[in-house]
């Protein structure tokens, strides 16, 4: 997921130990992929902004290896149905996946809140200091244009006096 810069979105490939793309996006601001990997080897994926060379952006992603383990023994080759507190555990068990994903959610939420928070602050700074500027130009100008108004004009001030 895109959390800040440019238009929130990014290329992106993931390549094989062979150098074979099995997966390509481009311009995403947000995307899932799963894969259950038939080569040992290392995977290679890259996020791409050449297409906005301007913007920088920050990415998240997640990776999530090899498959959950069971919650408890024996329990893909069970015959019998689970005790309460089995069920209990299991049921607890997939509300806190569920609490993880939400949280993770938020996260990435309040990471974009608080970039587009800080350039914010950003730019009302700078205008606030160009704001800041004028007012004095301002200012300094009105004060000499009311001397000009109360100073006396001499005529002939050159050093012939009586």
């Amino acid at each position: 997921q895109v959390i800040s810069g440019g238009h929130y979105d990014v290329d992106c490939y993931v390549e094989d130990p062979n150098g074979k793309t099995i997966y390509q996006e481009t311009k995403k601001q947000y995307d899932s992929f799963s894969h259950h990997t038939e080569l040992k080897g290392v995977y290679t994926f890259c996020f791409s902004n050449e297409f906005s060379t301007f913007s920088h952006k920050i990415v998240y992603f997640d990776f999530q290896v090899g498959d959950e383990p069971p919650i408890l023994p024996d329990m893909n080759n069970r015959v019998t149905a689970l005790t309460q507190l089995e069920s209990a555990c299991v049921t607890i068990h997939e509300m806190l996946k569920a609490v993880i994903d939400s949280q993770t959610h938020y996260r990435l939420r309040e990471a974009q809140d608080r970039s587009r928070a800080e350039e914010l602050n950003g730019r009302v700074s700078y205008w606030s200091v160009g704001e800041t500027l004028i007012l004095f130009v301002v200012s300094i100008g009105q004060v000499m244009l009311l001397k000009s108004f109360f100073t006396e004009k001499r005529p002939g001030s050159g050093g012939a006096g009586t």
